[in-house]
């Protein structure tokens, strides 16, 4: 009976450090732009102190998977243009490249891909290059919002933020 205690005591353990020590939890952004419905999912990770955007773990001028975990994917109902580009309607994986200065957004073909990993270039299916700003306080955890112009990146201390119509 004791073994069964212990066993069922280092069980309830893991079960408890598995939901509540996730460190990149799932979220969606979901919005309307210009009749288009956009639906973004992706993982947020949190600083805890660390310099992410430009330090080790996402560094400058490197693909980045936008978030954590899976490769963020980005959804949209209908045409709509990037940027003044046309991006059809579908669904892609949705990398970026950071930068000090500008950030280049990238829409890619194949969805379903862990991480950055596999990236593939010539599955890009369009490509833009964004400001790179900050927001008026420091962002913890990662966040993407869809607002009526836009869709927002904000991370520490970088905000992008991109043109959508």
């Amino acid at each position: 009976m004791k073994q069964l205690n212990i066993l069922f005591s280092v069980a309830l353990l893991l079960l408890i450090s598995c939901a509540y020590g996730q460190e990149s939890p799932p979220a969606e952004a979901k919005g309307t732009i210009s009749g288009a419905e956009i639906k973004i999912n992706y993982h947020q990770p949190s600083a805890r102190g660390r310099t992410m955007i430009g330090g080790d773990k996402v560094p400058y001028g490197k693909v980045w998977r936008t978030g954590a975990n899976n490769a963020t994917t980005f959804e949209v109902s209908k045409d709509i243009k990037v940027e003044g580009k046309k991006l059809p309607k579908g669904k892609y994986s949705f990398f970026t490249i950071p930068g000090e200065k500008e950030w280049t957004i990238i829409f890619n073909s194949e969805p379903e891909q862990w991480g950055a990993y596999k990236y593939d270039e010539s599955k890009d299916v369009l490509r833009v290059k964004v400001a790179a700003g900050k927001p008026a306080d420091h962002v913890e955890t990662f966040d993407i919002s869809v607002e009526k112009d836009g869709v927002v990146l904000a991370w520490e201390k970088s905000l992008v933020k991109v043109g959508v119509q």
